[in-house]
């Protein structure tokens, strides 16, 4: 089966048309307002639309309360929305539950303590996103993790792959965790919220070369 590509933190029309001709599966919108990926939630709905029928949408929240949460899924009806910060399985199991969208959690991978941890979102979300750990920002900070925690694991939740991919790197991660999903934002930017239609391209040209 092939790797699935998502590009994430895409702001733009152009970068979106971008990223579905070069063969991305997800696109990601950032509803974060520290962010420098942050789009609006008018500007979302419209790049939303944008990818109806040719990629599923993702829509990334952090720590956001339920009055934000209710209002940006009403707003973007998305395929699937990510919790990308301290959210618990108990509220993100909540939203599973009541609402009709895939729900992802973004994991940041310190040690194989971490995957042990991660056990407690079985049956909460429908996957899993193991990324560096936090920084300053949640996500997006171009830094990976040692792909050698996750060599071999027995994985009880479908997951994806993110932190600090690049063109460069991804076969070479692809090669070492079996990710079945690669997830990239910061290594196709020419500069912080800036994403480069040519990084794209590259990008998922290395993802199929894996």
């Amino acid at each position: 089966m092939s790797v699935q590509i998502k590009i994430c933190g895409l702001s733009t029309p152009e970068t979106v048309d971008a990223a579905i001709e070069a063969g991305a599966t997800h696109i990601g919108l950032v509803h974060y307002e520290p962010s420098p990926r942050h789009v609006a939630l008018d500007q979302a709905r419209e790049l939303r639309d944008r990818v109806r029928g040719k990629a599923k949408a993702v829509l990334l929240l952090v720590n956001a309360d339920p009055e934000l949460t209710g209002r940006a899924l009403n707003a973007i009806q998305p395929d699937i929305i990510q919790f990308h910060g301290s959210e618990t399985p108990k509220w993100i199991g909540g939203i599973r539950r009541s609402l009709s969208y895939e729900v992802w959690k973004a994991v940041g991978l310190k040690d194989a303590g971490t995957l042990t941890r991660s056990e407690k979102y079985i049956g909460m979300v429908d996957r899993l996103l193991f990324d560096a750990p936090a920084k300053k920002l949640p996500g997006g900070n171009g830094t990976a993790f040692d792909w050698s925690l996750l060599a071999g694991h027995d994985h009880k939740i479908d997951w994806a792959l993110a932190g600090g991919l690049t063109a460069d790197n991804v076969a070479e991660a692809i090669r070492a965790t079996q990710a079945p999903l690669v997830d990239t934002s910061s290594g196709v930017e020419s500069a912080p919220g800036v994403k480069d239609p040519q990084r794209i391209a590259d990008f998922c040209r290395a993802v199929r070369s894996a």
